[in-house]
């Protein structure tokens, strides 16, 4: 018996994989989130995940990392919106999804216009994300 593999992921994180060019909070962090991405770029399913997800993984034991905060909460909240609209499936927890090269092209499209980036603002990354998705997604690690 085989059992499927998926990777937990925390709605916001639909986001922003889709602009990850393998800078984040620590050697560990970007070490483990490379090896998610590689795994979603070979077809991985996800299973949406309230709260700390595979992406916190290295940071998340810290009980004072922002991955508890109730400002991430709220920021999945409002990504697992945006992607439910623009994809028409519910993301909530317990939700399966592979991020197809159909899908994925959808929610990078929808990101460059800002369609689905109402859980950005405030979050210390946007800034890069934004260059990311204004050049095309150049350097995106995540590539189905």
């Amino acid at each position: 018996m085989t059992i499927a593999k998926t990777i937990a992921l925390r709605p916001h994180h639909l986001l922003c994989l889709l602009t990850y060019v393998g800078k984040g909070y620590s050697p560990a962090f970007v070490a483990g989130y490379d090896r998610i991405v590689a795994r979603l770029s070979a077809g991985e399913e996800i299973e949406i995940i309230s709260g700390p997800d595979d992406i916190c993984a290295p940071i998340a034991c810290d009980l004072t990392e922002h991955c508890h905060g109730t400002s991430v909460i709220s920021r999945d909240a409002r990504a697992a919106q945006d992607v439910a609209q623009l994809l028409g499936t519910e993301i909530t927890p317990g939700a399966r999804l592979t991020l197809t090269p159909e899908i994925t092209a959808a929610l990078r499209a929808a990101f460059a216009t800002g369609e689905i980036r109402s859980a950005c603002p405030g979050c210390e990354w946007e800034a890069l994300c934004t260059e990311v998705a204004k050049d095309g997604f150049p350097g995106g690690r995540f590539r189905p």
